[in-house]
């Protein structure tokens, strides 16, 4: 699925995605800027959450209550390796059967669940970006 999109339609974009994910994982990419905390903020509202979702690049995951469950939010950017993501329990989180959203996972791509959703986000100007979902594997 691709999706070309604004922030004037950001809401909508998180509806759509959500109705097409295969997993409760999703590994984001995008550069620095892309809108990735942006749009996580819209799929943890149409995942019910009220909570204030900020992006946890300090403090690597932040926790939203949701209706009938607890996301997940990963920002890895200040991830050296692999050890520390161990170090912080990655697995667990990955494999708790919750939602899991997770920012920069390249380090972690490895550990993945045997299926995924990526989400890729790519910046077209200054107020627009196009959104790829896969589902992880990709079929053949």
């Amino acid at each position: 699925m691709k999706i070309s999109y604004t922030l004037e339609n950001i809401d909508a974009v998180a509806k759509e995605i959500i109705k097409n994910l295969k997993t409760k994982t999703i590994f984001l990419y995008g550069d620095m800027g892309a809108g990735k905390t942006t749009l996580i903020k819209m799929l943890a509202k149409q995942l019910g959450s009220n909570d204030a979702v900020s992006s946890p690049t300090f403090s690597i995951v932040n926790e939203y209550e949701a209706e009938q469950h607890v996301i997940y939010h990963f920002d890895l950017y200040r991830i050296k390796d692999i050890e520390e993501a161990y170090n912080f329990g990655i697995e667990d989180y990955l494999f708790s059967n919750n939602w899991v959203i997770v920012e920069w996972p390249q380090l972690i791509e490895q550990l993945a669940p045997n299926q995924y959703d990526r989400i890729d986000i790519t910046i077209k100007d200054n107020n627009s970006r196009t959104l790829k979902l896969n589902f992880k594997p990709e079929l053949t």
